[in-house]
């Protein structure tokens, strides 16, 4: 038999191409417009309707412009049914919506929301989904009458994904027009012609994702060449059932016994910033969410994962009527919260306390609005995952996690997609890496062909989850997905498709592989290493509002059980949430326009002003008025003689150091410590006078500030590719050293920027203070400080949530290779038996750790990255003023680098009152360390505290309430109570506790 394949398939891609498309609608007839320009930000359908709307024509050149970067155009859309125009089995009457769609995609563009004419939303209209059905349209069946509100969003990385651009930001993004309405129509589907192109578009995709040569890619031909022969394409109104007809042994012949089995969620991974300000995602949720609503009316099988709790709390406060039609689904089980969290958060940069409240305010939210308890930690899209993690899943009452985000790994291939995941306590969480490597699938035969062809655990088990809708900036599923869903549903050479929800996939998938393999640790993704760095003011703004969060809590708290001050709930969960909602993970990660950065700097100045009105209220009602200066210490250790969680009158303890020039630098002289500063500000020796030992390695320099060039192969804001170590930038300018009173400023131009460092000794004396101010002008640029340490350190050891991580500093493998740019919380730790160093941050991430050879042998070196100075998405990221500070605290152990992290970052406070506050409870062991201290979010009056065992060790220790005791009990992250595991035993204010490593316990202490 001749090979006529060829021929087929070009018949075939004219078809689709030319025929298909124009025969869709059997008819078309323009309706009427008329505009009005929103003059600045979105306003209520309310507002907008009792506007002057002015006439409008579409499809008319320049005449139908509209829609300045950022703006919104409202079009009141009128007209009737023709005559003769019927809804039948054979065709639809919709409207039909061309705002001036590109290229880009769903998301990404013009978009808009049809409302009827009571202001009632129908759906949103987005490339790929623009048609708008009848019931919404024709309010008596025969007149059209709705309003369209058009968004005109930039396609921001219009000239690709690393040129500056001015579309970032209302003040720079112009005001010219972007787009063209061509088209309002009111349109008549011919069904027959939609269904035969969904039939089509199913088959014709396994003719490139099967084996040449196999009989059902012959058999898929033929049935197409015969498609081909029963339609007239220029007649496809009356020849398409023919058409279909000649498709239907094909699409009936069944998969085999060993396909692969899919379910299919309905998902719109809608980021809830990025290229777009958080305003913008409030209206893409409605847009996407009245989507799928309308999907469900036509499809009983959809089923919807919405993983932000933020994002429904958005539509519940803005489209109240929408909210409730999502309850109604959510009820039924169709619209699915997933994911447990406030947002869809970053998880390596989140402090321990926070990453918790993700969960903590997450599920609260779908248990209250939704009765909803979630089982899934839902993160597609995040840059790498805690090892953490695994323990704060099961404390929020989760068992499930789900991300694909791993495959983007650009050196290694993760070996399990399914599999128990260990954090650092030894937790194990059931773990899914959907093998489609998309959460935005389309359902076609490139993806499902991908998912089987790639999972990893073959002979194992056979079943994966595919998430499906367009994402990033929403959208959601769509009909023609659900087509290409119920087609494959038992299809040959598919794999299985069966529409459900994250919770029947996983259930199936445990009960399938109950002993799957285990991954141990953090979940690094080697791509994005940047993001532990980008927008440093961002970064700062998140790590003092969680720290300034810990101390509201712990003086209301006080204040409550000492004083009768009425606690701020309401308040605290506000601010709380504000701090949440900009750790989502392309705000906090540094990666979105600079209007995204420039509201969260502002976020975060506001959360300090009402936290800093909280403390001084709460410390006022406990210490009472009087003329006395007291210190508060609101950290988990004594320092200088001030209290744990508590105070003390007087002065706190300065450092006794001295300081003398040396004609070429300065001197700085303590009892543990003498350190020597060079003239260019470098620290030239760092003599641990206790243990008669120099610190620096022969012939290097510490507080050593080094310039990279910082130009990645992609991802601007995102990556920092391994080559820019190859490329440093000499720094040649001099330096001023001056000495001011108990500390040595070293002034100095840095290229474009200015660096002043204040180098001084801890009041303990025992480490060495570097607080830097900076006004950094750079481009691609990247600024790092140096700190090398002799010591012959195997592994560097890096705080994270609840605990810590070893790292190997060797590069052995390619797994430590890729590990070359990694975050670090308030502290890390190299070291050799018997002697370490600890180099603690108040404001950075972003680590390099690595052997270097000195004129004496191999030593340690920690990188701490400052700044970096991306030019995309925004062009002017991390540009202007930065604080930040570090400290070198030579004979450590881990343990003295946990206190150094909590006094770097949980600075003495100094207030006047009539006496000092005693601590509201106390821990006898310092490995147990206490976390947070508030009252019980049901308002019950208990106190909830939260501790975790910090060394890595097992702990034993009593904690002691500072108040009447009747009992103790252990609950989950929500407060709920659990089954006792670290209280031992409750006697009088003492509470017994025995803690594993790295265990994380809530306790609940109910007052007499």
């Amino acid at each position: 038999m001749h090979d006529q394949s060829s021929f087929i398939r070009s018949r075939l891609h004219r078809f689709r191409q030319e025929y298909l498309p124009a025969a869709l609608y059997r008819e078309r007839t323009p309706l009427r417009l008329t505009r009005w320009d929103v003059p600045d930000e979105p306003v209520p359908f309310a507002e907008a309707v009792v506007a002057e709307f002015v006439p409008f024509v579409a499809g008319a050149g320049a005449e139908s412009h509209w829609g300045s970067p950022w703006g919104t155009t409202w079009f009141h859309v009128t007209g009737t049914l023709p005559e003769g125009w019927s809804e039948r089995a054979d065709s639809r009457v919709e409207a039909l919506v061309d705002l001036g769609f590109n290229a880009a995609g769903p998301g990404f563009q013009a978009e808009a929301t049809a409302y009827d004419a009571d202001g009632r939303i129908i759906k949103g209209i987005e490339p790929l989904n623009a048609w708008v059905p009848r019931h919404g349209i024709t309010p008596d069946g025969r007149t059209v009458d709705f309003y369209v509100e058009a968004a005109a969003n930039p396609y921001v990385p219009e000239n690709g994904w690393f040129i500056p651009t001015p579309l970032g930001s209302k003040a720079t993004a112009g005001r010219a027009p972007l787009y063209e309405l061509r088209s309002l129509d009111l349109v008549l589907l011919d069904v027959p012609v939609w269904e035969l192109t969904q039939d089509v578009q199913v088959l014709a995709g396994y003719l490139d994702e099967l084996p040449a040569d196999s009989p059902r890619v012959a058999g898929i031909e033929a049935a197409l060449d015969r498609m081909l022969d029963a339609v007239d394409p220029r007649d496809l109104a009356s020849t398409a059932p023919a058409g279909r007809k000649a498709l239907e042994a094909a699409l009936a012949s069944p998969a085999v016994a060993s396909a692969h089995q899919v379910v299919a969620t309905g998902h719109a991974h809608i980021d809830s910033a990025w290229l777009w300000p958080t305003r913008e995602t409030v209206r893409k949720c409605a847009r996407t969410f009245s989507n799928v609503l309308d999907l469900m009316e036509e499809d009983a099988d959809l089923v919807f994962a919405c993983s932000s709790a933020q994002q429904l709390e958005w539509i519940r406060l803005t489209y109240p009527e929408l909210f409730e039609r999502i309850r109604t689904r959510a009820v039924e089980g169709r619209f699915v919260p997933v994911g447990g969290m406030w947002v869809e958060s970053d998880t390596n940069l989140p402090g321990g306390e926070a990453l918790a409240r993700q969960l903590v305010e997450g599920k609260l939210f779908f248990l209250e609005h939704f009765g909803i308890d979630t089982s899934e930690v839902w993160l597609p899209d995040s840059f790498g995952y805690s090892a953490a993690l695994p323990q704060l899943v099961r404390a929020s009452g989760s068992t499930y996690f789900l991300t694909q985000k791993i495959s983007w790994n650009d050196t290694n291939r993760m070996p399990h997609h399914t599999f128990h995941w260990e954090g650092i306590d030894g937790t194990r969480v059931f773990t899914h890496f959907p093998p489609v490597d998309t959460y935005t699938s389309d359902l076609s035969a490139r993806d499902l062909r991908r998912a089987e062809r790639q999972f990893r655990e073959k002979g194992r088990t056979n079943i994966s989850l595919v998430p499906f809708g367009w994402g990033d900036g929403g959208g959601g599923p769509t009909r023609e997905m659900l087509a290409a869903a119920h087609r494959q549903a038992d299809l040959e050479g598919a794999p299985r498709v069966t529409l459900g929800s994250p919770r029947q996939f996983f259930e199936r998938a445990e009960a399938d592989y109950p002993s799957p393999p285990v991954w141990s640790g953090e979940l690094y993704l080697e791509y994005h290493r940047g993001t532990y760095t980008s927008q440093a003011r961002t970064k700062r703004g998140n790590r003092r509002s969680e720290h300034l969060l810990r101390e509201a809590e712990l003086w209301a708290t006080l204040a409550a059980v000492r004083a009768g001050r009425d606690y701020p709930y309401d308040e605290l969960q506000r601010l709380w949430r504000v701090v949440l909602l900009n750790q989502f993970h392309d705000i906090l990660p540094g990666s979105s326009i600079s209007w995204v950065h420039e509201e969260a700097e502002r976020d975060y100045a506001e959360v300090e002003s009402a936290v800093e009105t909280i403390i001084d209220e709460s410390l006022k009602a406990v210490l009472e008025e009087g003329d006395s200066q007291i210190i508060t210490n609101a950290g988990p250790y004594d320092i200088a003689g001030v209290p744990a969680l508590g105070g003390t009158t007087g002065t706190s303890a300065r450092s006794s150091a001295t300081v003398t020039s040396d004609g070429r630098g300065a001197v700085l002289a303590g009892d543990a410590l003498r350190v020597r500063v060079d003239a260019r500000g470098e620290l030239t020796s760092v003599l641990d006078l206790l243990a008669d030992r120099e610190v620096l390695p022969a012939g290097t320099t510490a507080n050593r500030l080094q310039l990279f060039e910082d130009i990645p192969n992609q991802w601007d804001a995102w990556d920092v590719n391994d080559h820019y170590r190859r490329n440093e930038i000499e720094l040649r300018s001099d330096a001023t050293v001056t000495i001011e009173d108990d500390a040595v400023v070293v002034t100095r131009s840095i290229s474009e920027s200015t660096v002043r460092q204040r180098i001084s000794l801890s009041p303990d004396g025992r480490a060495v203070e570097v607080d830097l101010t900076i006004d950094w002008h750079e481009r691609q640029r990247l600024l790092k400080v140096a700190v090398p340490v002799d010591v012959l350190a195997e592994r560097a050891t890096s705080e994270i949530q609840f605990g810590h991580v070893h790292r190997p500093i060797h590069q052995n493998t390619s797994w430590d290779a890729a590990r070359f740019e990694t975050c670090a919380h308030r502290w890390v730790h190299v070291g050799e038996t018997g002697y370490g160093v600890a180099v603690a941050n108040d404001a950075t991430y972003g680590h390099d750790i690595q052997r270097i050879v000195t004129a004496d042998g191999v030593a340690t070196q920690v990188r701490l990255s400052l700044l970096r100075a991306p030019q995309f998405p925004d062009p002017d990221a991390d540009t202007g003023r930065h604080r930040m500070r570090y400290s070198i605290r030579p004979g450590s152990s881990v343990p003295d680098a946990v206190a150094e992290g909590y006094r770097m970052n949980l600075p003495l406070r100094r207030v006047t009152g009539a006496r000092a506050p005693e601590p509201v409870l106390t821990v006898d062991e310092p490995a147990i360390v206490v976390e947070a201290v508030k009252l019980a979010a049901d308002r019950s009056g208990d106190v909830v505290v939260r501790l975790y065992e910090a060394y890595g060790s097992r702990a034993t220790g009593t904690l002691r309430a500072g108040f009447g005791l009747a009992d103790a009990v252990e609950t989950d992250l929500l407060e709920r109570e659990v089954e006792r595991r670290a209280v031992r035993e409750v006697t009088g204010e003492n509470v017994r506790l025995q803690l594993r490593p790295f265990e994380l316990v809530t306790i609940r202490l109910r007052g007499c």
